[in-house]
């Protein structure tokens, strides 16, 4: 099903009256969709639904004007869109209710969200972009509110640079520009900061940008005149209208029942983002929410009887029905008939959709019944594993944890015998977990040929002349070479352009390669992120500079909700390869400290995290990063860009592998694990520990996710015997996830003498200044007698006391 994109004013009577019960059939079908799913969240077959019912009206509109090559960034209430440009069947929409694992059955998510978050395939199979002119795209939602609002702004960037920039090939992305970018948003999620940082930067970047608010008045049981000011989103953002002398957004407000209305609406909309490149709101009043919030509530427990009464009459369908009859187009017989179609139509899609899903799981029932059949026969406990056998046969709609939770407690009961069965229940269990597991886990990063881990190294070669320079100039010089070799690439930030960064490693590039590449940005750093999450959804190379490591944490909800979870999210059907580029380490002051890597790593799984310790092996990670297809954030030492390096002679051509350590000193005695800045400071005393006897082994980390894919720690513990983990983070931080891998994946403990230990900073951000660093983070003298006391610890004969 998908509406025309004819508008009324174009066709003849029958053409017209075919569109409407066209438009009126799939607004029942949203309508009965949400309804049968509520009854099966009710009735245990689902585990939670959030519909979209009320807004169905509103969505058609829309859909009429949405083409080829636009993109949605939306929430979840857009089911009626999806299913009116022809992205979402009756049995899809079910199979994602159910959470069915199957690609095939659910194509927004493979069962990884609950149903009502949408999205469409931007990439092949094997992970290869699509020709997304060729297809009306929706990049995948997010529950978080207001969380579709940061990628919003780079989905609509992305035509702006397409429009601007000559030399991009474009030829799958974009036609000259003249995609729009379509969000849509609660009325109550517009009291969310992200929506007005948004707001605010689309006005400046003037993007082809239209936003949506589905107004029904409420947030959950919360009323509008708790969420904004005047209770009117539209009301207050006046001010972002444009005139005669300002650039701003053009703000139109419509009612949501009103189907003629809409229509225009959306189309005077379109036409305006689409051919000026301006924002445009949209705020669609008077909507209605008939099933309230979600599943997980009763909205009669908040709306009283006169607000319940006039959403009865204001419902949007009822209001078309009404318009439909009013205008004979047609009879109220006709659309009872059509009324009953949809209804056994969509009851129809639901059981074949509840089938395909159950169907694979009863095989997998059947065949784990046989195992358990013929362990029981052959066991003393037999009468144990029949009581689980049981238990397994009488459940009549499964799913994969009764098979597998079945087949593994009644292991338990052969532990001591030996027989043929109980090898077979082995292999069964083993090989079906190894075949279930990756329909919930796999695609955390890509598994493309362009992964980032694919990438060999490559050495940086360098002239028997040459020079010793500022870091910076090897970044710099190497951001020349890498906007050259690739036109699609751009970076943005504060303070990125005009000056070329604060640390001077973009110097000159904004006035070689142009505003637009070399750009500054406002102080937003969650839209920040966002224009690169968007952008590089649509084809772009976007490096998203992020001023300072302790910054991130106004933009960490977006990488951990959105860039991080995207890949997975989407069973690898949509990528956002972008780079967030920013410095840290042994900054100093308590909003400085740059030291909170502890936090960001367990929260952005699906991004890599890459530390180099100098500005050569920053240049390799761009230079490797821009070849493949997966996000990252390259932290880089903020005191290294003046310390001086050897300039390579093949910029841009070099590459830093990720996971992969390097060892910058061989030893005997103790392993010493460090990154960033910090490790110079081991290196030194790996120097001075030398004087007192002490052989240590130097590792560089270089990159935390992945983090030594060969184990070439545990190797250097096999041969030292000790382990000291030196980080700047606070205990617990980084030094712990890197303790537990050594320790648990690399399994190291076996080769330890002695305790392991790490030494981080204190467990507060750092005071302010030079004492405030020394005092509150790991100096070259704690690192020092750190190593000497493990010695001691040993050979107290060879190593006294120290203090």
């Amino acid at each position: 099903m998908q509406t025309s994109e004819k508008t009324i004013n174009d066709i003849s009577f029958e053409e017209f009256q075919s569109e409407i019960l066209s438009d009126y059939k799939i607004a029942m079908t949203s309508r009965e969709c949400s309804l049968l799913g509520r009854r099966e969240v009710l009735t245990g077959k689902a585990k939670f639904g959030i519909f979209g019912d009320g807004k169905e009206i509103p969505q058609l509109a829309w859909a009429k004007v949405f083409q080829n090559g636009d993109f949605r960034s939306g929430y979840y209430r857009d089911q009626t869109f999806m299913m009116a440009i022809g992205e979402l069947s009756i049995q899809q929409f079910f199979a994602g209710l159910y959470g069915d694992a199957n690609i095939d059955h659910d194509p927004m998510s493979g069962g990884r969200q609950m149903g009502g978050h949408f999205g469409t395939h931007s990439l092949d199979e094997k992970g290869n972009w699509k020709n997304l002119l060729e297809q009306k795209n929706s990049s995948a939602d997010i529950s978080p509110t207001a969380g579709q609002m940061p990628r919003l702004l780079g989905l609509a960037q992305a035509s702006k640079i397409y429009r601007n920039v000559s030399g991009i090939h474009s030829a799958k992305f974009s036609e000259r520009g003249n995609e729009v970018a379509w969000g849509t948003i609660g009325n109550a999620s517009t009291s969310e900061g992200l929506f007005f940082e948004t707001i605010n930067a689309a006005g400046v970047l003037q993007v082809p940008m239209v936003i949506s608010v589905w107004d029904d008045e409420y947030g959950i049981s919360v009323h509008a005149r708790h969420q904004t000011t005047k209770e009117n989103i539209s009301e207050i953002l006046k001010g972002f209208q444009r005139d005669n002398n300002n650039k701003g957004y053009e703000i139109l407000k419509v009612k949501g029942w009103d189907y003629v209305e809409l229509v225009e609406t959306y189309q005077r909309a379109s036409k305006i983002a689409r051919e000026e490149h301006v924002p445009v709101m949209i705020h669609v009043i008077e909507l209605t929410q008939p099933q309230g919030h979600s599943t997980s509530g009763s909205h009669e427990r908040y709306k009283n009887k006169e607000r319940l009464d006039w959403e009865l009459e204001h419902d949007c369908i009822r209001k078309m029905r009404e318009w439909i009859i009013t205008h004979g187009i047609s009879t109220e017989v006709e659309l009872d008939a059509i009324d009953k179609n949809i209804k056994k139509k969509v009851r129809e899609g639901k059981k074949a959709a509840w089938e395909a899903y159950q169907n694979p799981i009863k095989e997998e029932q059947q065949e784990a019944l046989q195992i358990l059949n013929n362990l029981a026969n052959s066991s003393v406990n037999k009468a144990f594993i029949e009581r689980v056998i049981t238990e397994l046969n009488n459940v009549s709609e499964p799913i994969r944890k009764d098979i597998a939770a079945a087949v593994r407690k009644s292991l338990r009961y052969v532990i001591a015998e030996d027989s043929i069965e109980k090898d077979d229940a082995h292999q069964w269990i083993d090989a079906y977990l190894e075949k279930i597991q990756p329909k919930y886990s796999s695609h955390l990063f890509s598994q493309s040929k362009k992964s980032a881990v694919q990438i060999k190294e490559v050495k940086p070669t360098y002239d028997a002349s040459a020079e010793d320079v500022d870091g910076r100039l090897v970044l710099r010089d190497n951001f020349d070479v890498l906007f050259s070799k690739y036109p699609q690439a751009l970076i943005f930030g504060e303070d990125a352009g005009t000056i070329g960064d604060v640390n001077q490693g973009l110097e000159g590039l904004q006035e070689k390669y142009g505003e637009l590449r070399v750009a500054d940005a406002g102080i937003r750093e969650a839209t920040i992120m966002g224009q690169g999450i968007g952008m590089a959804m649509r084809g772009l190379r976007p490096i998203a500079e992020i001023q300072y490591l302790d910054y991130i944490l106004y933009a960490l909800q977006i990488m951990s909700d959105d860039l991080a979870t995207l890949h997975y999210r989407t069973h690898g059907r949509q990528k956002a390869p972008v780079i967030v580029r920013t410095r840290g380490h042994r900054l100093e002051g308590i909003w400085h400290s740059g030291s909170q890597l502890g936090g960001v790593l367990n929260l952005i799984r699906g991004i890599h995290v890459l530390v180099p310790r100098n500005m050569t092996k920053a240049a390799g990670f761009y230079n490797t990063l821009l070849e493949s297809d997966e996000p990252a954030l390259v932290i880089e030492c903020l005191n290294g860009y003046r310390l001086k390096e050897k300039l390579p002679t093949n910029l841009g051509e070099f590459k830093t592998p990720l996971g992969v350590v390097e060892t910058l000193k061989e030893g005997t005695d103790i392993t010493l694990v460090s990154y960033g800045s910090t490790l110079r400071l081991v290196q030194q005393a790996a120097r001075e520990l030398q004087e007192v006897g002490i052989d240590a082994e130097v590792i560089d980390v270089q990159s935390l996710l992945p983090l030594d894919l060969n184990h070439d720690i545990a190797k250097s513990v096999q041969k030292t015997n000790r382990l000291l983990v030196i980080d700047e983070d606070v205990p617990g931080g980084a030094s712990a996830y890197l303790l537990n891998a050594i320790l648990n994946t690399q399994n190291a403990y076996q080769y330890l003498d002695g305790q392991p230990k790490t030494l981080t900073a204190r467990p507060h951000r750092p005071a302010y200044g030079t004492d405030g660093d020394y005092f509150s983070k790991p100096s070259l003298e704690d690192i020092f007698e750190s190593v000497y006391a493990m010695m001691h610890e040993v050979n107290p004969n060879d190593y006294p006391k120290l203090r």
